[in-house]
């Protein structure tokens, strides 16, 4: 079977991982990036950490050089290199609209876009402007850590999920496979894309707005019940449009519903473990995002999904609509990073009036 050639949008954690691993592979990638991280890129090339992946045997980071990839400044430059086969997406949900806005003048150079991006609107918004011929969901469960632009480090091996609905499926699990990434096929795209959303819920905006780790979250048992709450809200969504929780690579998406429906006292054990081994460490991203001043959030995305898909279908969300409703005030700074900073107390008091 032919390599593929692959463009790559944007060199952050997962592009580099994916498309990185890609040309590791053998694969063709031409990155685009931004002018100023395009010359960083060609002159030091990426460094990709993936030393916990004892398949590869590898001792210390890999390092490619330009004889592996390609880097244009600009859309426009990067199709000169064309055409592709496919084209992966990974951007952050709120920089989706300005991306697609760039891409809709090339729309007709444009391969099929592979979107690994969190939530669940974004390949609808690929589809209504590229057409639905040009998107192909999936989702990535194995954690990256970005050091720089171009410059990752693999922190917890899983895997990615591609939807088997698409012309090129087949091709692209095969080719993702053979770099390393343990892909999987799932039938049931909106499945697969809700079930990862699922996920991502735990701790988040709770984590943000306190200014608190997801283990002191769960140690508090009324935030404990909140988060609950919200993931029952969630499950509630998906049941109210016919969509399943299913498994995700290394991921057991179906405990995790499982467990949120168990007696508070069964399932806090269950769940708190999952919520410190998922992130390790690290903060949840939306509190990465919100303490980092860059004045934007992925809740409206993730939770806020759960309140749009709720009202369209009947179904009550009041924590979710809640939590994203104040993280993004404090988001857009209209009350200040303190107004809830480990005040538990508060932020229930809101929820309950």
């Amino acid at each position: 079977m032919a390599n593929l050639k692959i463009l790559s949008f944007g060199a952050g954690a997962l592009g580099t991982y994916i498309g990185g691993s890609l040309a590791m592979a053998g694969e063709q990638l031409v990155f685009v990036e931004q002018p100023s991280v395009a010359d960083e890129l060609r002159q030091r090339g990426m460094r990709l950490d993936l030393t916990i992946d004892k398949r590869r045997n590898a001792k210390e980071a890999y390092i490619l050089n330009l004889s592996s990839f390609v880097v244009a400044p600009s859309l426009e430059d990067a199709l000169r290199y064309g055409p592709f086969d496919v084209a992966l997406f990974a951007l952050k949900s709120y920089d989706t609209a300005a991306a697609l806005e760039g891409m809709k003048p090339f729309a007709e150079k444009l391969p099929p876009i592979l979107c690994l991006s969190n939530g669940v609107d974004n390949e609808p918004a690929i589809a209504n402007a590229l057409g639905a011929d040009k998107v192909i969901p999936a989702t990535v469960t194995s954690a990256i850590g970005r050091r720089a632009a171009g410059d990752i480090v693999l922190e917890r091996l899983r895997g990615i999920g591609i939807a088997t609905t698409h012309p090129l499926s087949d091709r692209l699990l095969a080719a993702a496979n053979s770099a390393f990434l343990n892909a999987e096929g799932f039938s049931n795209a909106a499945a697969m894309k809700w079930s990862k959303m699922l996920t991502n819920l735990i701790a988040n905006p709770t984590s943000a707005i306190l200014d608190m780790t997801a283990a002191q979250v769960f140690a508090n048992r009324k935030l404990y019940e909140l988060e609950i709450q919200m993931l029952r809200e969630c499950l509630a969504v998906m049941e109210a449009q016919n969509i399943p929780v299913v498994d995700l690579p290394g991921t057991p998406a179906r405990a995790l519903a499982f467990a949120a429906r168990l007696p508070l006292w069964l399932s806090k054990p269950l769940l708190a473990r999952a919520a410190g081994s998922g992130r390790g460490a690290k903060m949840p991203s939306f509190h990465i995002d919100l303490h980092s001043g860059r004045g934007k959030s992925e809740v409206e995305y993730l939770h806020g999904a759960v309140v749009r898909a709720g009202e369209k279908f009947g179904v009550p969300t009041p924590v979710n609509k809640i939590l994203t409703e104040t993280l993004m005030k404090l988001t857009n700074k209209e009350i200040p990073l303190e107004e809830f900073a480990h005040q538990p107390e508060k932020l229930l008091a809101l929820l309950r009036g």
